[in-house]
């Protein structure tokens, strides 16, 4: 089985092109993206031909289990297909079929030379059935946009204030005024990730801002850990900082990995530009698999 990798702000992905829409992905993603025994990855994504758009993605977190969305393996995908000569050379939008709906991508060049991708992310959304979050409240109590980006949740005897919304996958966001670095992600990030509200798991960020252009953030991913950077999480972390008037519209994330830039107007998609890099390719066993997935 060919593989590419590749990586974007650090978020690293192995990338399979495949018609194989019946397989059972999950046990190939275990094996791939094993550190040790396999390729190594935060997930792995696959191109597949889609009916609805120019191509259609599915993303495998590193432990087998199947997201939504992806920003960084979004613009991944989208470097893959132009630098394979999928697409016409004039092309300056594809467009993506998703599990969380079709996203459109902006294709930026430079005397032909591909040097940006935008990708739209969708509409943040903040019910908590979209999220989900099983939120305690009273039978005449209404979960609106307010309750949901002042929400705290205790972990460990430690009252965390968090902002909590969609962006394709489920976000809960820790704004700190401290330095992120500090922050004890490794200790609480598992312990959120699984916590009761969130009945299929969540993203978990811890943000400080920096001023109006500028977060620094960390990631706690969903069936990954923490990863040097999070495309949906900067969207989430921005939407949330604007929310509540931290922000201006256009948004630059530091992540451990690299930079992400964010745009939301308010109202509409979020989107969201940064790096897409190929780092090798090369080709997987298929006796491999058992290895990796024991």
């Amino acid at each position: 089985m060919k593989f590419t990798k590749m990586q974007g702000a650090g978020n690293d992905f192995v990338l399979v092109k495949t018609d194989d829409m019946q397989r059972d992905w999950s046990p190939v993603a275990l094996a791939m993206c094993d550190r040790h025994y396999g390729i190594g990855a935060d997930g792995l994504l696959l191109l597949l031909p889609s009916d609805t758009a120019d191509f259609q993605m599915r993303i495998f977190n590193a432990d087998g289990s199947e997201a939504d969305a992806c920003g960084n393996g979004l613009r991944c995908l989208v470097k893959y297909f132009v630098d394979g000569g999928l697409t016409n050379p004039g092309a300056q939008e594809l467009s993506v079929e998703t599990r969380a709906g079709i996203r459109k991508a902006k294709i930026y060049k430079v005397v032909g030379k591909l040097t940006e991708i935008q990708v739209a992310m969708g509409e943040p959304k903040f019910e908590d059935k979209d999220i989900p979050v099983a939120i305690d409240k009273r039978e005449d109590s209404v979960v609106d946009i307010k309750s949901l980006m002042n929400y705290t949740i205790t972990v460990d005897g430690r009252e965390l204030p968090l902002s909590l919304l969609s962006v394709g996958n489920p976000h809960a966001i820790k704004i700190s005024r401290d330095a992120v670095s500090d922050f004890p992600l490794s200790q609480l990030g598992p312990k959120i990730e699984r916590h009761k509200i969130f009945p299929k798991g969540v993203n978990f960020e811890v943000g400080r801002v920096l001023d109006r252009q500028q977060i620094e953030a960390r990631v706690w991913e969903k069936g990954v850990g923490e990863t040097l950077a999070c495309g949906s999480g900067a969207c989430a972390i921005t939407v949330a900082a604007q929310l509540h008037g931290y922000v201006d519209k256009r948004v630059v994330i530091k992540l451990p990995g690299g930079t992400l830039e964010v745009e939301w107007s308010g109202v509409g998609e979020v989107l969201l530009s940064g790096p897409a890099e190929t780092v090798f390719a090369g080709e997987w066993q298929e006796g491999n698999f058992l290895k990796g997935s024991q």
